[in-house]
């Protein structure tokens, strides 16, 4: 069962981020809800009490959510960070995913996906949706010689990635496998470290990359 989270927003526009927060408190898995004007003041309140999800604006003022979300993945990297944004173009998305953001929303995004994406990254390291696929698959399908070849994963590896890539828990893909819990964990950190990789989402890069997913 997951234990009740503490979520930070940061947003420069007052009612947008109030909103926001009003939101994310009526979600019954939600404990606690911190909000902040710019990617400085998020980043202090990080220091203070490192929180399980961050929604982060794209274009703030002072410091923006790009340079915030490159602190925060480098000194907390337990904190997963969903980008909030009203640009929809692939660039901006595929740099966050790049960068290792756990997620990309719209502004406009539905509250249910809100809530759908919080739940998956906390599940799953990553939320993805028809907008990020989109730009994976125009942006990223670029594999070069410097990156590392699909030959170097076994067949099992393969498998493991195409279902975390299908948004599937540890324990749903042991069960679709036949394979123990452990023995799932074991191969994502296999895949992690040949891939070169820090989390699920450039798991994900790589399988755009290689064309492993419909």
């Amino acid at each position: 069962m997951l234990e009740k989270l503490t979520i930070y927003i940061a947003d420069d526009q007052t009612l947008f981020r109030k909103g926001m927060a009003r939101l994310l408190k009526s979600f019954s898995f939600v404990q606690e809800v911190k909000d902040a004007a710019n990617g400085k003041e998020m980043i202090k309140l990080v220091k203070e009490q490192a929180p399980d999800v961050i929604l982060m604006d794209y274009e703030m003022p002072v410091m923006d959510g790009k340079e915030a979300s490159a602190y925060i993945l480098a000194h907390f990297p337990g904190v997963k960070i969903i980008m909030l944004s009203f640009h929809n173009e692939n660039n901006h998305i595929i740099e966050m995913m790049q960068m290792g953001t756990h997620s990309y929303l719209l502004k406009n995004a539905e509250p249910e996906e809100v809530k759908k994406a919080i739940l998956a990254v906390m599940q799953n390291d990553f939320y993805s949706n028809d907008l990020i696929a989109t730009a994976m698959r125009q942006g990223l399908v670029k594999a070069s010689a410097a990156k590392p070849k699909i030959t170097s994963l076994s067949d099992r590896e393969i498998e493991v990635l195409k279902l975390t890539c299908e948004e599937l828990s540890s324990k749903e893909i042991a069960e679709k496998l036949n394979i123990s819990d452990r023995t799932v964990q074991n191969h994502r950190a296999n895949l992690i470290q040949k891939l070169g990789v820090r989390n699920t989402i450039g798991m994900v890069r790589f399988a755009y990359e290689h064309q492993l997913l419909d």
